[in-house]
């Protein structure tokens, strides 16, 4: 709870704070609670650690912790399900360059384009700026939707648009023309766009190379994966599922041991892949049928929240 001067005023700000030596994290108890509220996974497992975990624990702390089920909601499908979803994504885009890494930085002569851009780079900037916000223009507004219904639009309006064989290529063209842009100048700004985009994996692809730990990185190259990313996504998976069906967060996990086999390469890519797109499609099934609200009583959370500063208030 930060002093009054930091919760009353605008100069003075406090969100978080880092450290290295012991390597931790303080938080301002509001962003604390708003993080919870939204199913943070780090930050829930902070509320539902087992007590002897436990170092110091404050009277305010305990009072945030005896409340830790009312931060359960719906939401955790889209935060635990999301934080592994983008476990896979790293783990297939260190297997491609595992398996092909590119060769060389990509050249503008590779994507058809002349050696210097014909159109000034502001002038494209501004004319893709254009495009981008016409799209933005068409997208639905969901202020006022939860997020178990938004991911349901969005998948109808994908499932709609794939029938139609419409792709963002297709709808960005579809933009550009309503504006006035001719074809020739749109398809001269798409391939810019592939140049930028293979610039840019070109940059990640080296930054991950230069940046890897050596223990690590034998291990990723001796099995073609991330084995502790392999074994992070399918634990929040699985915490994902005990949250919606059961209401409890489970960090001190019961099948550790299995865990720890899969960080050691007891599954492979193909079977970790097949189990999280199964797993993927299951839980969405999951979330509908939960007791869990869609999103926490907020207005509950805040006056907790208002509760905790005022026990330590200074």
């Amino acid at each position: 709870v930060p002093p009054a001067e930091y919760r009353n005023g605008f100069l003075k700000v406090f969100e978080q704070a880092e450290d290295k030596e012991p390597d931790s994290v303080i938080y301002d108890v509001r962003k604390f609670c708003k993080l919870a509220a939204e199913n943070n996974p780090n930050i829930l497992e902070v509320l539902w650690v087992p007590d002897d975990c436990i170092v110091k624990c404050a009277p305010a702390g305990r009072l945030l912790r005896d409340n830790k089920d009312r931060f359960l909601s719906r939401r955790a499908l889209h935060t635990f399900r999301g934080y592994a979803i983008a476990q896979l994504k790293q783990i297939k885009t260190h297997r491609k360059w595992l398996l092909g890494p590119p060769s060389a930085a990509p050249t503008r002569k590779e994507y058809d384009l002349p050696e210097h851009t014909v159109i000034p780079a502001e002038q494209l900037a501004a004319a893709k700026s254009m495009i981008t916000k016409k799209m933005d223009s068409w997208e639905i507004d969901f202020a006022n939707m939860d997020e178990a219904a938004k991911i349901h639009v969005w998948e109808q309006i994908h499932n709609y648009l794939t029938e139609l064989s419409i792709g963002h290529g297709e709808k960005f063209a579809v933009a550009g023309r309503s504006l006035g842009f001719s074809d020739n100048f749109l398809v001269l700004l798409e391939k810019e766009g592939q140049y930028d985009a293979a610039k840019k994996y070109w940059q990640q692809y080296n930054e991950w190379k230069d940046n890897r730990n050596p223990a690590r990185a034998a291990i990723e190259a001796r099995h073609g994966l991330d084995l502790k990313h392999a074994m992070h996504l399918i634990r929040l998976m699985r915490q994902c599922r005990e949250i919606l069906e059961e209401n409890v967060v489970r960090v001190r996990r019961p099948d550790a041991a299995e865990l720890l086999a899969i960080r050691n390469g007891s599954m492979s890519y193909d079977e970790i892949v097949e189990w999280v797109e199964g797993q993927d499609k299951e839980l969405v099934e999951v979330a509908n049928h939960s007791s869990l609200p869609r999103t926490p009583d907020l207005n509950y959370l805040d006056q907790l929240c208002a509760e905790v500063i005022a026990m330590v208030a200074k």
